[in-house]
Order: structure tokens, then sequence, then C-alpha cells
């Protein structure tokens, strides 16, 4: 065996494997550039409102203003009558980490588990605690669309599951979404309190429930504080809703 000639094809196929890997992490670095922001890039204004409230960005907040359409749907059941199903053989909770894991326990047991994803800010942990996870229409999160898994001593022992069908495009809109930015601007400055710490921002769907049969949800950006508190902002008309606060009550977007 010609030994000199394995060791440079040997070294050369090393060299090879640093550019591969070199590559991928600058494509990941870049996509990680262009689609978040941080304080920095929001107006001088909002900055110096956050500096006397003492509000705290813990997230990135996200860049785009894609052009979106409402959603229409229908609730396969109301709301306020779903209850908690307990899983007749509980399974190892660390599978909410891996999809494929996740749908070969499940996805036998919970009807349409494979449209929807699992969001580690939404979700709380400890000895006890509950996953959750949100319907997906094109890659974004319908959030009165829940699913919880709850676990204890690291195993899944129930879920609350609110299911829809018929999900389509309403009307679509000419407009781009609010951005992120502008969104958490009105937020900070009229409705956070000093000291308030933003977890997460995320583009998705959401709307006030109606006495009908279908259901209209807009695209908006949900907040996450770090107290749990959560806000929606409608990103086409700019109002803010409060989860905590009654169903149907909104503040004034205007």
């Amino acid at each position: 065996m010609d030994w000199g000639r394995a060791k440079s094809v040997l070294i050369f196929a090393f060299i090879m494997l640093n550019v591969l890997l070199g590559y991928q992490l600058w494509l990941d670095v870049r996509e990680r550039i262009d689609t978040n922001m941080d304080m920095t890039d929001l107006p001088p204004e909002t900055q110096r409102i956050m500096q006397e409230k003492n509000v705290r960005l813990l997230g990135k907040i996200p860049s785009g203003t894609p052009v979106l359409p409402d959603l229409e749907y229908r609730f396969e059941q109301a709301p306020d009558s779903v209850e908690e199903k307990l899983l007749e053989t509980p399974v190892n909770s660390r599978i909410i980490f891996n999809e494929k894991e996740l749908q070969d326990e499940l996805g036998s047991v919970i009807p349409s588990l494979d449209q929807y994803a699992f969001d580690s800010e939404a979700s709380t942990y400890g000895t006890d605690g509950l996953f959750v996870l949100y319907r997906m229409v094109d890659n974004l999160p319908m959030f009165d669309a829940k699913l919880e898994l709850r676990y204890s001593n690291q195993k899944i022992m129930a879920y609350r599951q609110l299911t829809v069908e018929q999900v389509k495009n309403g009307k679509p809109r000419d407009q781009a979404v609010l951005s992120a930015s502008k969104a958490i601007g009105r937020l900070i400055e009229k409705y956070l309190q000093p000291g308030s710490g933003i977890k997460d921002i995320r583009l998705g769907y959401h709307g006030l429930f109606f006495d009908t049969d279908m259901q209209v949800a807009s695209p908006s950006w949900r907040v996450l504080l770090e107290d749990g508190e959560v806000y929606y902002i409608n990103a086409i008309t700019a109002e803010v809703v409060i989860e905590n606060e009654a169903a149907g009550k909104a503040e004034d977007g205007q």
C-alpha cells in the first residue's frame, strides 16, 4: 500500500470536511442574523422608555413583515367543554423533544398529532408541568388550538386538546403584517409594568371567540413575559389582548 498517497487522501478529506462544517456554521449564523434583531434595532424612543421602565428583552425580536391572510376554522368541540383525557399507558416525557418518538408513542392516541408542534417557551417545567403544542398552519401556530400534555415524575400522564377542522384562508389582505419591533414598542409604551421581562415574541394566529359556527383568527404577535403573562397584538389592526382577561375583551388598537 502507498502510505504516502493514503495519508495525502486522508488529509485532503479532513480539510474538505472542515470546509463543509465551516460553511454550514456560516449558514446557521447568517440565518440567525437574518431572522432576528436585538434591542438596538428598536426606535430610540422605545429604547428610552425601556430604560425608564426597566423593561428587559430576554429573547430576540423576529424580523420580516410577511403578507398573511386571516384564517377561518371551526372547533370540533366547544373550547370550554374540552376535558383532560388520561393516557392508559403513561410515556416518558423526554419524547416531547424528539418529533419521531412523540409520533411513535402518541400518534395513534392523540388525534392529528402530526399537525401540532411543540412550543418550549409556552411550556412549564418541573417535577410536574405542561408541554404545550399548537396546531400549525403554513409553519405558523394557531394559538387558540392548543394541545397540552400533562406530565409528572418524567411521565406524560394525560392530554387536553382543542381540535379544529376546515381550516382555510379567509379574506386576503394587501398589506404586510405589523413588524415585531413596532408591535412590542407599543406594548412597552402603554401596557407593560416596570420591571417586566419579555421572554418570547412569536408570530402566529389568534382571534376572539364568537358564538358562531365559524371562527376567524388574524395574524398576531404573541408576547410572552417572564412571569407567564401573555399578550396578543393583532398584526393588522394593532389591537392588544391580554390572555388572562375575559374572553372578547380587547384594548383599542387605535
